[in-house]
């Protein structure tokens, strides 16, 4: 065991041993053609080289396998029984070179998780009771501990802000490069950067439940969940590389000769066939958890690929989740009304004068006393401006209080209702002075995201929503989605999702990932917007940390490249062993120039890989915007 480990120890020197006791063979053999020198460098080359293909050999062959080692170890041994010192010497350093130029090109597709991993913090500044600090281990952190995060300084922690403000790179687990700044109460991930200021953090998760060290297990456990293609190729290579030893044994047995049987078992070693889907695979998913899009293993890249029907839940997917101010008439000229109007509203607490006091705060003037206000259940509010009243609410308001709408005022009325907007009117002086239409914004990049989708071959939209139809369809009409069904529970939800699978649909799901998890779990690709939250990481396939329409195109363009890039390297193997069979048979090929050939085809597959590593969607922006608010009532 000693000598077995060594040897695995010093592989790589005994490669390039290897090729330095080759070319002084060969620089002999052309050169100064010293006796015995030539064929003993070979021989020495060809032994070292072989000791740990052997090795590796035999212990494979111990657990019941049948490895490529195997092959080329027999291939070796008999070349060298029969005197083909050179073909054993350079067949030995072609295979150990070639697995060196694999670990290292391999490395570097999986240079993106490694990156997550060495970014994981692994000590903390804990502020004590007494306001001092302390260094701690990250693991000795509790819950409800108050951290100290310095410019320059890692969040070691998933919680808020209760001290201090600066600017935040949260780049490492949502993507988003941006900084965001980050004031009192607002929320942290542990592994972020802070560029700028000084945050006192209390901690609401810790050590292994932090959301960075969930991202990062979750991205190691995905490069060992197999694609469809993978586990084929692994059942496959199975029986594979034993057929081709009893091949091989055939063709000694029919021929007689020794060389061509020793030939077959090295143009049959299927290692670019073994390698090209889980190189891709770890190349996509590793692309994916550098722009914050954690995919959960091969099989949902593959599941994801074949997509073309993708549904969404509107409020908090569609849109924002927020309500503003989408529209606005009006029918006098004091605009400093609408200052009184966003005083009568900051009294209540009801969501739509939330949106209107906000939209409306920067008209209040400094000096303006608390107005008084009168509540009148189901209809809206009374205020007093200039000592008369200002009436804030529905129509039944303004009717009880002999306010009537001109015939195109109510046509204003009726075609903001019909977008899904949310109405308030606002009475003052026995005539409306405005209507202010209140809905759910549209997320602004949407519009553009959708029509990309449809461009990466996705075949129908589909929109399930608990609001009303007429604001369902209003968004509907407006982002050119497919099919829209409203009034829907979750339960309803996943009947939907159902119905399209029993269609031959291949669905994804795109949902906030807290109220959508029955859904997400029953598509056949559930897609969480969930920013990072617990019930979005457990249950969905991907989750996409910036919780972004873009990162949805780059997830589903990414899908697509990585299976179509799977395809590419199995081409690829299978061309190579095509054309050294070829190659053999009209005498083109040998022992050593099929060992380079099939080496190469090896590189081919993880350079065609890495491209992976650099991909970006391309997401053309409309040149017109379609309108980016819409209502939800």
């Amino acid at each position: 065991m000693a000598f077995q480990r060594y040897i695995y120890a010093h592989t790589n020197p005994i490669t390039f041993w290897s090729a330095g006791l080759i070319i002084v063979g060969f620089l002999n053999a052309w050169f100064t053609k010293v006796p015995y020198v030539t064929d003993t460098a070979w021989i020495i080359a060809s032994v070292i080289a072989a000791a740990p293909i052997v090795l590796r050999a035999i212990s494979a062959l111990r657990a019941k396998v049948f490895s490529i080692e195997l092959l080329v170890g027999i291939a070796v041994i008999g070349a060298f029984a029969i005197g083909e010192f050179e073909e054993s010497a350079i067949v030995t350093f072609l295979f150990l070179f070639g697995s060196y130029l694999e670990q290292k090109t391999l490395a570097k597709t999986r240079g993106a998780i490694q990156s997550l991993t060495e970014m994981a913090p692994t000590t903390a500044l804990l502020v004590n009771d007494a306001g001092a600090t302390e260094e701690v281990d990250v693991d000795d952190l509790e819950e409800g501990n108050v951290v100290l995060v310095k410019a320059g300084g890692q969040v070691p922690v998933d919680g808020k802000v209760v001290s201090g403000s600066g600017y935040v790179n949260e780049s490492s687990i949502t993507g988003e490069s941006r900084p965001i700044n980050k004031a009192n109460g607002d929320g942290v991930y542990s592994g972020a950067m802070v560029e700028s200021g000084t945050l006192q953090i209390e901690a609401t998760q810790v050590g292994d439940e932090t959301t960075f060290s969930k991202i990062i297990e979750l991205v190691e456990e995905a490069q060992d969940t197999k694609s469809p293609a993978e586990k084929f190729i692994d059942k496959f290579a199975q029986y594979y590389t034993p057929a081709v030893l009893v091949i091989a044994i055939l063709v000694y047995v029919f021929s007689q000769d020794l060389r061509l049987a020793i030939t077959v078992l090295v143009l049959g070693c299927p290692g670019a066939l073994v390698i090209g889907a889980p190189v891709s695979n770890v190349a996509g998913i590793g692309n994916g958890a550098k722009n914050g899009i954690l995919i959960k293993g091969g099989d949902v890249v593959d599941s994801l690929s074949k997509v073309d029907t993708i549904v969404f839940d509107k409020t908090g997917t569609l849109t924002t989740g927020k309500m503003d101010v989408a529209d606005m008439k009006q029918y006098t000229d004091d605009d400093q009304l609408l200052g009184a109007v966003a005083q009568v509203e900051q009294t209540s607490d009801h969501p739509l004068a939330t949106a209107i006091t906000t939209h409306l705060a920067g008209r209040i003037a400094d000096d303006a006393p608390t107005m008084m206000t009168d509540t009148v259940k189901g209809r809206g509010m009374i205020g007093q401006w200039h000592d008369n009243p200002l009436y804030v609410g529905n129509a039944a308001l303004l009717k009880d209080h002999g306010i009537t709408l001109t015939d195109a005022q109510l046509v204003d009325l009726h075609e903001m209702q019909d977008e899904g907007q949310s109405t308030v009117l606002v009475g003052y002086q026995g005539k409306l002075a405005f209507i202010l239409g209140v809905a759910d914004t549209v997320r602004p990049e949407v519009p553009a995201a959708l029509a990309a989708l449809k461009r990466q071959g996705i075949k129908h939209l589909v929109m399930l929503t608990g609001d009303n139809q007429a604001t369902a369809q209003a968004v509907a009409e407006s982002l050119g989605i497919d099919e829209v069904h409203a009034d829907l529970l979750p339960a309803d939800k996943v009947t939907f999702v159902k119905k399209f699978q029993d269609m031959g649909r291949n669905v994804a799901f795109v949902g906030d990932g807290i109220n959508d998890s029955p859904s997400l779990a029953t598509a056949s690709v559930g897609i969480a917007m969930g920013g990072g939250t617990d019930v979005a990481i457990e249950t969905a396939d991907v989750v996409l940390m910036q919780s972004s329409f873009t990162a949805l195109n780059h997830a589903v363009g990414l899908a697509k490249k990585t299976a179509a890039n799977t395809k590419e390297n199995i081409t690829i193997a299978i061309a190579t062993v095509i054309f050294l069979l070829i190659g053999l048979v009209y005498g083109y090929i040998y022992m050593a120039s099929g060992m380079f050939v099939h080496e190469a085809s090896i590189l081919v597959v993880i350079f065609n890989a890495m491209r992976l590593i650099g991909y970006h969607p391309h997401v053309n922006k409309p040149t017109k915007q379609p309108a980016q608010q819409l209502a939800t009532n």
